[in-house]
């Protein structure tokens, strides 16, 4: 399953059903779970762990050092999941000791050509990364969130559940879940309706939630004011649990 030109070092922990491409380059600290299939020409270095059945196509280099002048050649990890599809081009790079010393990727991710995860990034699971998605260091994805393609990330920022962004937009500031956000400078545009009603949600909290968004956006509330309304809202909406606690965490500020 590993093919002849392929440069596995020995002490690299490899299932024994993993598939490995031409000319593809596995380090030292390196563990691939059962299932994973590499591509040819990809490079995985440093401390990094891969898990089951992902697929990883070829030029991809996972696991190098962070592009952080202080990083120290200190034995920071890359962690990524189950049932993710990492497309062509694709650079994710280890954390940093100035962070938990961890970029983690989640489960079930499809993540398309040339896309960069930074150092520290956070991304959960059922992501959608288009083609040139470049995330800075210590970024936090949400679950099912979806980037379109040349979505540029600012540093420490974070992006909540369910979210969608147009293509070109430029975060500097914390996008709150649902909402669809575009444009440079980003602003809202609304809430990510029509990828609530095909991951189940019901009319009623759909229309909750386009509620908690107009208290935000539209009611002329301050952001404090605003965060008070929705949280009373929560006992009514289980789902605005997420939206109140991500407004309640949120440090840079949202996109307004």
């Amino acid at each position: 399953m590993i093919h002849q030109t392929a440069i596995v070092h020995p002490n690299a922990k490899i299932a024994a059903d993993v598939e490995i491409g031409a000319y593809s380059i596995i380090g030292e600290h390196v563990e691939i779970d059962a299932g994973t299939v590499i591509g040819p020409h990809v490079v995985i270095n440093g401390h990094t762990s891969i898990g089951k059945h992902n697929r990883i196509f070829q030029f991809c280099s996972l696991g190098e050092i962070p592009q952080d002048k202080k990083y120290a050649n200190e034995p920071t990890r890359l962690e990524i999941g189950d049932h993710n599809t990492i497309r062509e081009f694709c650079t994710f790079n280890l954390g940093t000791a100035q962070d938990g010393g961890v970029t983690r990727v989640g489960n079930h991710n499809w993540i398309m050509a040339y896309v960069h995860l930074a150092h520290d990034c956070q991304v959960g699971n059922n992501t959608i990364f288009a083609n040139n998605a470049q995330l800075a260091g210590h970024v936090h994805v949400g679950d099912f969130a979806i980037l379109g393609g040349f979505t540029v990330v600012h540093q420490f920022v974070r992006i909540g559940a369910h979210i969608i962004t147009g293509m070109g937009t430029i975060l500097l500031q914390d996008v709150p879940p649902y909402v669809l956000a575009s444009g440079n400078p980003s602003a809202p545009h609304g809430i990510n309706s029509e990828g609530l009603k095909r991951r189940g949600f019901s009319s009623a909290a759909i229309m909750a939630i386009k509620r908690a968004y107009k208290t935000l956006y539209k009611s002329g509330l301050s952001f404090d004011d605003a965060k008070a309304e929705i949280s009373a809202q929560v006992s009514e909406y289980a789902e605005l649990q997420i939206l109140s606690e991500f407004l309640s965490n949120s440090t840079r500020g949202i996109v307004r």
